[in-house]
């Protein structure tokens, strides 16, 4: 008589404390394991509801002492109506057009990287990134992934974004655009568009990433409602009481 293998042990590990990229004089430490094998699917679903990001083939999630700034935010797909603003979005970007293609890194894609990261992240590690690095970052998966590259009406490469299918929604891995069409908010049009795409596969929720009411840089993450944000192992919407420990940020937020 066969017996079934017992599953693998799942192992967690707690990185070095490193310099926070988001709140200035603080430490970040994260939680890490792997993501392999034949329930790399199930189990990068389990984790992504438990507010954890995937990079490469690593699952990690924020454990700074003493802080909790970093929030697991993602996007009701199904509820989301477009506001004045999103239609604003779309109507700036008339004739930008979004293709999903296989996770494969190009010479093209690179160059837009680059020029992202030189113009957004100078002092970033992600600056120093060479082609095989980035090749690394889009090809390192253990489920499915694509990337979604969004292209101006003459095919030049505008902006792309590492998109991760999940069992309940698509999640925002990585996202860059060309400098030069800043103004034009394409990291929203990106968000903007994966809700739209969420929609067409009935899948209700885009994951984010993490949303750091302190940090410029991630406000725009807030705008996109109804939204949850992932707290003391709850996802509760953004805006409810007490699911917003910076509570006036947030209803700034919501009159802009």
């Amino acid at each position: 008589m066969s017996q079934k293998t017992p599953p693998r042990p799942q192992f967690f590990y707690t990185t070095a404390p490193l310099p926070c990229p988001y709140v200035p004089g603080r430490t970040e430490r994260k939680l890490v394991t792997e993501i392999s094998g034949p329930e790399a699917e199930a189990l990068h679903d389990h984790l992504s509801r438990a507010g954890f990001r995937r990079s490469h083939t690593i699952a990690y999630a924020p454990v700074c002492p003493g802080c909790r700034s970093c929030l697991p935010i993602r996007v009701d797909a199904q509820h989301f109506t477009p506001t004045r603003w999103a239609r604003r979005i779309w109507a700036r970007n008339a004739g930008i057009e979004g293709f999903e293609v296989p996770p494969r890194a190009t010479t093209e894609q690179f160059r837009l990287f680059q020029a992202y990261q030189h113009f957004r992240h100078p002092d970033g590690d992600m600056a120093a990134m060479g082609f095989y690095d980035y090749r690394a970052m889009i090809e390192d998966t253990p489920i499915e992934t694509c990337v979604v590259e969004f292209r101006a009406p003459d095919d030049r490469l505008v902006a792309a974004c590492l998109t991760d299918r999940l069992g309940d929604g698509l999640s925002a891995v990585y996202s860059f655009y060309a400098p030069d069409l800043a103004h034009n908010s394409l990291g929203s049009l990106m968000i903007l568009w994966l809700i739209a795409r969420a929609q067409e596969l009935g899948l209700p929720y885009v994951y984010l990433g993490y949303w750091v009411p302190e940090s410029r840089k991630m406000a725009y993450k807030a705008r996109f409602r109804p939204s949850e944000i992932f707290i003391d192992g709850t996802w509760r919407p953004l805006g409810e009481e007490g699911a917003n420990p910076l509570s006036r940020l947030d209803a700034s937020l919501q009159r802009a």
